[in-house]
């Protein structure tokens, strides 16, 4: 399988000139490019221009020169790519406005799954994969047969560098500090890469370290009822980030047209987050007023949490494999993958609210919705007599002692994936032929966020108040009065040593997770894929079929009044992918493309898992939890573009597409409808499920423009500028058995890049925007939900050469400084507001 669907290979005519090179992961073609934004750009525009598929391409030098930490900060950059941030940082991607579980994942040829929180999504998380790591990224938009049909909308390959695309020793890296605006906390960066290689052997290891610790400003609003807000809820959070990478390859060539190679790749992502949060409880204050503008409330219940937890994400990739080429236009290769994911989730949360006696009133002033601003006053009597009292100088933090608990939250997941991949492709006059097939055995297992442990504080040695520390909060939005932060380092120390202590004396076990949040299921699918290639003298076909068998092994345990009752619910079936590309080279740079394929989204393993939960007293009886009857998303699409390649690397293009999607996902209640859940002689088919189901039919459509071009022509010094954009305009929704017209969640309908650059002199500056309008992030009943405001990101990245091996670098990034706002229905209503603050970077980087 080939990077950028079998781009053809183009040699340089010297080492800092753009090349492309047989890669050893597949018979495929590798970027490498060590010279400008100029050299990148072409390089990337020529391997999309002689692209069997349509595809979009970033080299790594387009990716060193962006100010990104993370694969999904990369890929960005790239048509129709818009990304989700958790707290600021780029965590997954959206192409073509689709669902993130629309596009699929391969690094270096092996297809990946995603494992996220809970394996509640197969979403991959490009956060855990460091940018500096990759050699290439390409976006695979239409898919040819030898690509995983596991892809309705795009497959994103990411490819690692090959220890013989440069001959002898070469050592490059860099280093870099900065800080965040937002409470002045630091982030620093790294990365090291050697490699070694003559005509025959290469070696090549290499690792990456980001770090950065921030401030996340942080207000949310419970609800709104017809009276206006019902919680204010004031958080900020302390985060502490880490992006850590290592990877290492062999290489050998005994002879022109054979290679033998073995990969490793360890990518890791740690959040290490503090949490200070006070939630106002306006609803049930003992009586007073609200407005959506204003309020004058007594006796308002505060409640306070905390904690000090983990998330961590880390991924083992390793790649054994071969190549054989013969000058007779025979290519074959192999590949065995051995990965195994893990996704982890502790979260020590302490609950304790203020007592009646230490309730406050307020009045509020949310004018701007936004940004609710609280006075706070003692309150004088209680109930419905209880009236204002004195201002208070601040909240009484100390005094938050009432009603403590502590919730050990959790959540694991696990896979370990086994996978053979063997292509094998035979050239003709004007035909190619390929074959190929693939074997995956997946085993997963974990469980869903688990909140089972509860620990009641009461009569511990442990004081929720006891924690507040002499340091106010360091924020950027209004509060009106002022909130001092929690050690919650130390107190996590307490809480660890008191949960030892509750488990030496028998009271507390870790291990005790609710079976039906449990799951394991083994996935394993067959393929094989046939297709031809017929090229002539205006461009070429390419067309072939691809067959998919999947079985899938889903056991766990259903409880109900009776106990646990076990289950299994395994599935079983064949599908057909067809596939055709053609090009068709109107003029000599023009290219015109036209592409069908159908494609398939299979569920995730949380929604998915026979795991649930019965309660046999209501009527109808209810049952929550996983849904084992759901059937994959299958689409057929269409796509075509018209390409205008530029002089000097350039490229003007148009794109279009459709998908027509069925049985789309989506969340509701509704009646079981099937015996699997029957147990004890009670029928449980017409008991309503919460759950993940099928809809019916959907859409997704939408057009495309790119355009990137250094202007060469204009007169010295005006010939460095140059310009990349691109503009993506997006439409789509799916139907329900009982609702039409349902937004896709997460789709804006406009996303757009765009960059100016200047590379002359040894200075290379860049100025990159970033913009998408809002979109649909949670459905909170068919015809509303919770928003998501769009938002602008501007960045600057200067770099200047002091001589060929050392040159310096300045990044700043978000300076925008964007505010993160989600909202229900109208922004009016805004649900929360976050916002993380600028962030600079300087270093240098060198190369021997």
């Amino acid at each position: 399988m080939s990077l950028a669907g079998h781009a053809s290979a183009q040699t340089a005519a010297d080492a800092t000139a753009p090349a492309a090179m047989d890669d050893a992961g597949g018979g495929g073609d590798e970027i490498v490019v060590t010279g400008s934004i100029l050299q990148s750009q072409m390089q990337s525009v020529e391997l999309k221009r002689r692209a069997d598929n349509l595809v979009d391409i970033a080299a790594a030098d387009s990716v060193g020169r962006f100010p990104d930490q993370n694969s999904a900060a990369a890929l960005s950059r790239l048509p129709s790519v818009a990304v989700q941030r958790d707290q600021g940082q780029e965590r997954y991607i959206q192409v073509r406005g689709a669902p993130n579980r629309w596009t699929s994942v391969s690094i270096d040829g092996i297809p990946m799954i995603g494992v996220d929180e809970g394996g509640t999504s197969r979403a991959y998380r490009f956060d855990a994969v460091p940018a500096v790591l990759l050699n290439a990224m390409a976006i695979n938009k239409s898919l040819t047969s030898d690509l995983q049909a596991e892809a309705i909308v795009a497959n994103i390959d990411l490819r690692t560098y090959s220890p013989l695309a440069q001959n002898g020793f070469h050592l490059q890296g860099d280093l870099g500090y900065g800080f965040m605006e937002l409470g002045g906390k630091d982030q620093r960066q790294g990365s090291l890469r050697a490699s070694w290689a003559n005509d025959v052997f290469g070696v090549v290891v290499g690792a990456s370290h980001y770090r950065r610790k921030q401030l996340t400003d942080n207000r949310e609003v419970g609800a709104y009822d017809a009276n206006g807000p019902t919680v204010f809820d004031i958080r900020q959070y302390e985060v502490e980030r880490e992006n850590n990478g290592a990877f290492a390859a062999i290489e050998f060539e005994p002879a022109d047209g054979q290679r033998f190679y073995a990969r490793s790749i360890y990518t890791e992502f740690k959040d290490d987050e503090q949490r200070n949060q006070y939630v106002f409880r306006l609803s049930t204050a003992a009586n007073g007023t609200r407005s959506p503008a204003s309020g004058s409330l007594n006796g308002v219940p505060v409640s306070a949490s905390a904690n000090y937890g983990e998330y961590r994400t880390r991924n083992y990739i390793n790649t054994v494999g071969g190549d054989y080429e013969s000058d007779d236009g025979l290519k074959a290769g192999l590949a065995l993958n051995y990965t195994r994911t893990e996704n982890t989730t502790y979260l020590p949360l302490v609950q304790s609210s203020l007592g009646t006696a230490d309730r406050p009133s307020i009045t509020y002033d949310a004018s701007d919705p936004r940004f609710p601003v609280i006075s706070l006053f003692g309150t004088v009597g209680s109930g419905a007599s209880a009236t204002r009292g004195a201002p208070l100088t601040g909240l009484a933090q100390s005094r938050f002692t009432s009603g403590g608990i502590l919730i050990p939250i959790t959540q694991d997941t696990y896979s370990d994936s086994y996978t053979a991949k063997f292509d094998l492709s035979k050239s003709f006059d004007d035909m190619t032929f390929s074959a190929g097939m693939l074997y995956a055995d997946r085993k997963i297992k974990g469980f869903t966020i688990n909140q089972t442990n509860i620990v009641s504080l009461a009569g511990q040695s442990f004081n929720p108040g006891g924690y507040v520390a002499n340091k106010p909060w360091e924020t950027e939005f209004p509060l009106g009065f002022p909130i001092n932060y929690i050690d919650n380092r130390a107190m996590r120390a307490d809480l660890d040593a008191l949960l030892d202590r509750l488990q030496a004396a028998g009271t507390y076990n870790p291990s005790n997770i609710a079976p039906e949040n449990r799951y394991r299921l083994n996935e394993k699918t067959l393929a094989g894929y046939i297709m031809g290639k017929y090229e002539f003298a205006s461009g070429q076909v390419v067309a072939g079929v691809r067959i998919e068998n999947f079985k899938l092994r889903n056991t766990g345990s259903s409880r109900t009044a009776a106990g646990l009752v076990p289950l299994s619910a395994p599935q079983s079936y064949t599908d057909f992918f067809p596939s055709i590309n053609a090009r068709f080279d109107v003029a000599e740079d023009l290219v015109f493309r036209v592409a069908g394929q159908r494609g398939i989204a299979r569920p995730s393993f949380g929604e998915i898992r026979v795991g649930s939960s019965v309660n046999d007293t209501f009527v109808p009886g209810t049952v929550s939890g996983g849904n084992p009857q759901l059937k994959p998303e299958y689409t057929w699409g269409l796509d075509a573009s018209l390409e205008y390649y530029l002089p000097g690397g350039g490229i003007l293009s148009v794109a279009g597409f459709h998908r027509w999607v069925e049985d789309v996902l989506y969340q509701n209640q509704q009646p079981v409808g099937t015996d699997l859940y029957n147990s004890g002689g009670i029928d449980r088919s017409g008991y309503l499920l919460t759950s993940t189901f099928n809809g019916k039919s959907g859409k997704l459509y939408g057009v495309e423009f790119n355009y990137q071009q250094q202007f060469s022509f204009l007169p010295s010094p005006f010939d460095g500028l140059g310009f990349q954009g691109n503009l993506a305009l997006l439409d789509g929704s799916f139907d329900t058995p009982t609702i039409k017209n349902i937004d896709f969640q997460g789709m804006s309908d406009t996303v757009a890049n765009a960059s100016v650059y200047y590379e002359k002199y040894g200075l290379s500056l860049r100025v990159s925007y970033q913009w998408r309008s809002d979109w649909l992030d949670t459905l909170g009943g068919f015809g509303g939900g919770e928003f998501r405001k769009g938002y602008d990101n501007l960045d600057v990245s200067v770099r200047y050469a002091i001589n060929k091996n050392v040159s310096i670098f300045a990044d700043a990034n978000n300076l925008t400084d964007a505010i993160y706002l989600a909202y229900d229905g109208n922004k009016s209503r805004p649900t929360e507001v976050e916002q993380i603050g600028r962030r600079y970077m300087f270093g240098v980087r060198f190369s021997l």
